[in-house]
């Protein structure tokens, strides 16, 4: 974690302070073991994309999902180069800047747009994830690997990939969009297929018949 990620995250946690004195706030850098499951809780990524934003490359958001009594309610992510901004509420749909988004009706695989995430800062992961790609990358219409997981829901959320995986995600990089992805019609799961939680853990999203395909090809099956 950089300085700016850990003076991002003091500032956002004293403005949640300032509001919601009662609140937990889950974050990376100074509460990462915080309870999620009783009362209200915001669980922020000040920087996802920590690598993209030190190198110039213009693909980061802030992350901020709330739970009340272990179960989501909000979610926002901003995407800060361009100023988009995700919103979801429980019951209440996911909007980009306003407006109602839902996930891509696109069905063919090879007309679909798969995003991910590789593992990068260790080997843990890559022999399984590397026939993962195998198994995914011909039959497609491309794969994506923006670096900002935040991101890559929001994007499953409003239809520009049909579909997203990755190995190994926090809380932090999830919580809001998580949200997003279900408000907008999407499923999200682990990779052995049971629902996606606001913890470390695997994660795939993506429209009903996307996600179904995707986890045909990298799914962990048990049986």
């Amino acid at each position: 974690m950089s300085a700016v990620d850990r003076a991002a995250e003091q500032a956002i946690g004293e403005t949640i302070a300032a509001r919601h004195a009662d609140a937990t706030v889950l974050g990376e850098e100074f509460s990462p073991n915080a309870d999620t499951q009783r009362g209200l809780v915001f669980v922020v990524d000040p920087l996802d994309g920590t690598t993209n934003f030190l190198h110039g490359f213009p693909w980061y958001a802030v992350s901020i999902g709330a739970m009340i009594d272990g179960e989501l309610a909000a979610g926002v992510i901003l995407n800060v180069p361009n100023g988009e901004l995700f919103t979801a509420t429980a019951g209440g749909g996911a909007r980009l800047n306003g407006q109602p988004i839902s996930v891509s009706p696109i069905t063919d695989p090879t007309h679909a747009l798969i995003g991910t995430g590789m593992p990068f800062r260790s080997r843990d992961g890559v022999d399984e994830y590397l026939p993962m790609i195998a198994n995914v990358m011909g039959d497609t219409a491309g794969i994506r690997r923006p670096g900002s997981a935040a991101l890559d829901l929001a994007d499953v959320a409003s239809g520009r990939f049909e579909a997203f995986w990755e190995l190994k995600l926090a809380p932090w990089d999830i919580a809001a969009g998580l949200l997003l992805v279900r408000e907008a019609g999407g499923i999200v799961t682990d990779l052995s297929g049971e629902p996606c939680q606001v913890k470390h853990t695997s994660l795939l999203a993506g429209s009903p018949t996307m996600h179904a395909w995707l986890f045909e090809r990298v799914g962990r099956r048990t049986r």
